[in-house]
């Protein structure tokens, strides 16, 4: 498929559940836990980094590729889980992935060196995976287009509670146990997800809409998807800010207890504080969408984090402002990443609604592919605030590049207004 054509909006087939007012309210606190799962594990061992780096008797840098792994896991896990929902429905594979998710976290426990670690951090992101998945192929099961780009918007109140809380229980944690403790708790989270969706989630793909392809057409739906340019560029639109996200996520720990002597409890504090910017964005994305379209603030937002990430650059390079000079820029970032990061998704699988789980898999797995790619950069350059500011503004100058070459946002054919499909 070439630039200048355009998709109709397909909506889902009226075999979709109706989704009342509170129904969607319940829909995203169900959602949004299952999806907090990948938060959770990438964050809630923030503060522990320094202590395992010494603990196992390493580097700071290849600490960080345990997260590296996790990110890895979530994309290739993605990858599979996706498609598999569109053959056997959302809720077996959704129960079974976060299952390994539970025999992974308690495997930590017994990890006598830091390779051991690697594997199940790469295990947990499998598991982990298919909440982050389905639960967007859910999304795009009930609804479409603007009110799809709201639901996810929903979704990420629910999800921006996990950066909030993880590090800071992480830290909280770090006081009465090793870092091993957080696997455990995390391990008892994945367990009550398993049971609560084992009892109260319904299916929303019925067995009429499931694919019955196999693996030829797994990879028959792969290269259709891969075959339209818009998609693909809002893909990788979507994959460089939240590589911008990771680079913060990756370097935060390093930067505000080694660079400017912050304690675990302190810097699980100031993360959260930042984490709350991102949600103050998300949730003004339905206020904003009442006025402008999805790919206009998805424009907005990646220039205007392109332009605060520089701001933080400059100020970090000169040493100008100290810890507050890191701070504001930062924030701004995350806010800016918060207006960006719904409606790339949303418009991306308006596209493909016929293969929600398959487009949700991709994108997923280009997300945390090129999270999973970043996350060392920053570890190489320094650890500081300026490595993490350099990753930050490369990455959102070639989201810019990809927006103008590939995506075009000017010719995208706006959505409906509500598209819900019941």
């Amino acid at each position: 498929m070439t630039a200048t054509q355009s998709h109709p909006t397909r909506l889902a087939p009226p075999t979709a559940p109706p989704v009342g007012a509170r129904s969607r309210a319940l829909l995203a606190l169900v959602l949004g836990a299952f999806v907090a799962l990948g938060p959770l594990t990438i964050d809630m061992y923030l503060p522990a980094l320094p202590t395992i780096t010494d603990d196992l008797a390493t580097t700071s840098a290849t600490v960080q590729l345990t997260l590296t792994g996790t990110l890895l896991g979530l994309a290739a896990g993605q990858l599979v889980l996706g498609p598999l929902s569109d053959a056997l429905g959302r809720r077996r594979p959704l129960l079974a992935g976060t299952a390994l998710y539970v025999v992974a976290s308690l495997l930590v426990l017994v990890a006598p060196s830091i390779g051991v670690l690697g594997v199940l951090r790469v295990l947990q992101g499998v598991g982990s995976a298919a909440g982050a998945v389905i639960a967007m192929a859910v999304v795009r099961d009930l609804f479409t287009g603007r009110a799809a780009a709201t639901m996810l918007s929903r979704l990420f109140l629910v999800l921006g509670a996990a950066p909030v809380l993880a590090p800071t229980i992480g830290g909280e944690l770090l006081r009465f146990t090793s870092w091993r403790g957080i696997f455990v708790v995390l391990a008892l989270y994945g367990a009550l997800l398993v049971a609560f969706g084992a009892w109260g989630l319904r299916e929303t793909l019925p067995p009429e809409r499931r694919s019955t392809s196999g693996f030829r057409g797994t990879l028959g739906t792969y290269r259709g998807l891969l075959q339209d340019r818009t998609y693909v560029g809002l893909v990788l639109v979507a994959g460089l800010t939240m590589a911008g996200l990771f680079s913060y996520v990756s370097g935060s720990s390093f930067v505000f207890q080694s660079q400017f002597g912050l304690d675990e409890q302190q810097f699980g504090l100031l993360f959260g504080a930042g984490a709350f910017w991102l949600i103050a964005a998300t949730q003004l994305n339905p206020v904003v969408l009442r006025r402008w379209a999805p790919a206009q603030i998805l424009v907005a937002g990646v220039i205007a984090g392109t332009i605060a990430g520089s701001v933080l650059l400059v100020l970090a390079l000169t040493g100008t402002g100290g810890l507050l000079g890191v701070l504001i820029p930062l924030w701004a970032v995350l806010f800016c990443g918060g207006l960006a990061l719904p409606n790339a998704p949303a418009l991306a699988l308006s596209r493909h609604g016929e293969a929600a789980g398959a487009a949700a898999a991709l994108l997923g797995a280009v997300q945390f592919g090129v999270g999973a790619a970043v996350a060392p950069f920053v570890g190489l350059l320094g650890n500081d605030a300026a490595a993490m500011g350099t990753v930050i503004v490369t990455a959102l100058v070639l989201a810019i590049a990809v927006l103008v070459l590939v995506v075009r946002p000017w010719r995208l054919t706006d959505v409906p207004e509500d598209a819900a499909a019941g």
